[in-house]
């Protein structure tokens, strides 16, 4: 379900009620690949509920430059989503989630393995209010920019 992040604590107030834990993840997901989908999936084991924030295309523009993103803040909520395992999406403005996690205070802050927990940006906001940060997904042999350089590639190397 795709929340706007003003009503996603209120949300989340209402699973810890119940006694379950929250996961967030957050990335800019732009042209979905397998190493998303595994980072995600790692993320979802952490927890009872998964939260994944995805960069809006401001953020996005700044973060990896001229041309990206390629797929829309929208559709790239929307396709997250989709994915199993997946409970909320918010769409954040920010260049780090900083403040999203220590709105939002999940029980773990999960990052993908370019990323060691010393290396997280955001550790000591999720250390200041007792969360755990955690290291999820394959290595980082997958990325947009690789697809990206393929897809340009691709017409040189069909020529005879």
């Amino acid at each position: 379900m795709i929340v706007p992040a003003e009503a996603l604590a209120a949300r989340l107030a209402e699973h810890r009620q119940r006694g379950q834990t929250i996961a967030l993840a957050n990335g800019v997901f732009d042209l979905l690949h397998v190493g998303h989908l595994r980072y995600l999936q790692g993320a979802a084991q952490q927890a009872d509920v998964l939260v994944v924030a995805v960069n809006d295309d401001a953020a996005v523009r700044h973060l990896k430059g001229v041309g990206r993103p390629i797929v829309g803040e929208r559709e790239r909520a929307e396709l997250v989503d989709a994915l199993r395992g997946v409970d909320y999406v918010t769409v954040f403005a920010e260049l780090t989630v900083g403040s999203l996690l220590d709105a939002l205070r999940p029980d773990v802050h999960c990052k993908g393995t370019d990323y060691t927990v010393e290396s997280v940006p955001e550790r000591a906001v999720v250390e200041a209010y007792g969360g755990r940060t955690a290291i999820v997904g394959d290595p980082k042999e997958h990325s947009t920019r690789d697809i990206v350089a393929a897809i340009a590639d691709a017409p040189a190397r069909r020529q005879p």
